[in-house]
């Protein structure tokens, strides 16, 4: 059998745009009809369904929220059952009754999918929620038919953990629990002032003046959330690199080149550390949430990826 590396070829979309395109879908969508809650082993969690057909799960970064995907779910919704998750400590779930660890994350997502009688499905991941598709994929391999690591941690944050880091990052996170409350009130008005969401969103997002206000708003609803700091710590405390050849689903990884919180070497570590299986996507002028930045594009990357992921050619 070919390798991933050797036959998956990126969409050659319409628009490769900065950030969304006219009225977004999500905005004309009643969230509350798909918002759902469940109490699994030492977590009660809140999540988003939406769709029908083969399952595909969705999980967030440190300071996220399953908001990170409002650009996807409704595109993916039209085919699939998508499922985006509120990991515990984050969104609207609450912490959990143990302390947060990376695998229990990932056994949580397991349970979770359990739970919605879900065999397997295709499991993307940004940031720290590449780490826990990462590792659902090499623990509970069974249960992960394709896996998209967005810009994702568990290489880096290893290596730069330190107390001095985590400090400063603390101090950041206060900025954005500030700006979330104020911004999140305000994001019509607000609109008209691309410098601030400059300043917001500067450290994720290549663009953040050239994003919606609106979208902006929903983005910041992760921030100030009591999971951080614990989160933050299991980042830098759990080992992945010399697992993930254990990994054996066709995996994405998909990075912008602006990526100021993940540095773009690791999309390569992780293609030579998951081997034949992998292989990257790198979109140009773009940040940390490439979901975000470059909807269309990444929505048209990852359709092709699920549906034609051993066609014939060779990705730039």
């Amino acid at each position: 059998m070919a390798s991933l590396t050797d036959t998956f070829v990126p969409t050659k979309p319409t628009s490769d745009a900065y950030g969304p395109e006219g009225r977004s879908e999500w905005l004309d969508i009643d969230w509350r009809e798909h918002q759902r809650w469940t109490r699994l082993t030492g977590a009660t969690v809140n999540y988003v369904e939406m769709g029908e057909g083969d399952p595909l799960v969705f999980i967030h970064g440190l300071s996220g929220c399953w908001q990170n995907w409002l650009e996807n779910i409704p595109h993916f919704a039209k085919t699939r059952r998508v499922i985006a998750i509120d990991l515990p400590g984050f969104g609207a779930s609450p912490m959990p009754d143990e302390k947060i660890t990376i695998n229990g994350y990932a056994s949580l997502v397991d349970e979770l999918l359990d739970g919605l009688g879900i065999e397997s499905a295709s499991i993307v991941g940004n940031s720290m929620g590449g780490f826990v598709g990462a590792d659902l994929a090499i623990e509970f391999d069974t249960r992960v038919d394709r896996l998209v690591l967005v810009s994702a941690a568990g290489l880096t944050a290893a290596e730069m953990h330190n107390d001095h880091v985590l400090s400063a990052l603390r101090r950041a996170e206060n900025v954005l629990a500030y700006g979330a409350s104020w911004f999140g009130t305000r994001s019509d008005r607000l609109s008209r002032r691309p410098g601030l969401r400059k300043a917001l969103m500067l450290m994720v997002a290549a663009h953040p003046d050239r994003l919606p206000a609106p979208l902006v708003a929903e983005q910041l609803c992760g921030s100030g959330k009591p999971g951080f700091m614990d989160t933050l710590e299991a980042l830098g405390t759990y080992p992945l690199q010399d697992r993930l050849e254990r990994i054996e689903a066709p995996t994405l990884i998909v990075w912008g080149d602006k990526d100021r919180l993940v540095p773009l070497r690791d999309a390569d570590r992780f293609v030579e550390a998951i081997g034949e299986n992998a292989n990257k996507v790198v979109y140009e002028d773009t940040g940390h949430v490439a979901m975000l930045e470059r909807p269309a594009r990444f929505n048209a990357d990852l359709e092709k990826f699920l549906v034609e992921g051993d066609t014939d050619g060779r990705t730039q």
